[in-house]
């Protein structure tokens, strides 16, 4: 058994981030997507955009999702491919 837990606890620190409906809905949204600001995810989710912003931080955080700005808009893609995979195939298979 691996002793070293380090990448366990970055695999479920990841998993805590995508653990959430809406979460895993912006996720999905940009792998569909590939890139979305947050006025179109908040009609999308028919949500608060503070909420979405809430969303967001919590998956940059965890290196989920990046963000580049154009102009005023921050347009947000997939930073991480090993969540990309994962969540298209729990959506497929769904």
């Amino acid at each position: 058994m691996n002793k070293d837990l380090t990448k366990y606890n970055e695999v479920a620190e990841i998993l805590k981030a995508i653990a959430h409906p809406v979460r895993l809905c912006i996720v999905n949204g940009l792998l569909e997507k590939g890139k979305c600001n947050v006025s179109y995810m908040q009609e999308c989710l028919d949500t608060p955009q503070s909420t979405i912003s809430q969303h967001l931080q919590k998956l940059r955080s965890a290196g989920i999702i990046k963000g580049n700005r154009n102009g005023l808009e921050v347009y947000y893609t997939i930073s991480n491919e090993s969540v990309a995979k994962l969540i298209r195939e729990l959506v497929e298979n769904m």
